[in-house]
C-alpha cells in the first residue's frame, strides 16, 4: 500500500511494480513480475533445452573418460621412465644437515 506522498504503479509492458514519490518523481522501490515457471516457455521448447542439456552433459562425461584413461598412460610412461632413470644413476647416500658443517 502506497502512502500519502507515494504513487504505487503497475508497469503494463512488464507487469512490474513500482512505488514512486510524488514529489521528488523518484522511485522508491521496483519490484519484478513473478514469472511462471520455465519463464512462460512452451513445454516443448523445455523439453528441447533439457535434451540438449542430457545431450552436453553425455559429451562432457566422454570427454573426461577419454582424458582419464589417457591419465593413466601418461602416469605409467612417467613412472617407466623415473624407474629408468633410478636404474641409471647410482644410488647416493643421504647426506644429514649435520654432515654439511
Amino acid at each position: 500500500m502506497a502512502a500519502p506522498d507515494q504513487i504505487a504503479i503497475v508497469c503494463p509492458d512488464c507487469g512490474s511494480e513500482m512505488l514512486v514519490d510524488r514529489r521528488t518523481g523518484e522511485i522508491l522501490s521496483h519490484r519484478a513480475p513473478k514469472q511462471a515457471p520455465g519463464g512462460g516457455k512452451s513445454f516443448d521448447t523445455l523439453f528441447a533445452d533439457l535434451e540438449a542439456a542430457k545431450s552436453k552433459a553425455v559429451d562432457r562425461f566422454e570427454q573426461e573418460r577419454a582424458a582419464m584413461a589417457d591419465r593413466e598412460r601418461l602416469l605409467e610412461e612417467k613412472f617407466k621412465a623415473a624407474m629408468k632413470r633410478a636404474d641409471e644413476e647410482p644410488d647416493e647416500p643421504i647426506r644429514k644437515p649435520f654432515d654439511f658443517e
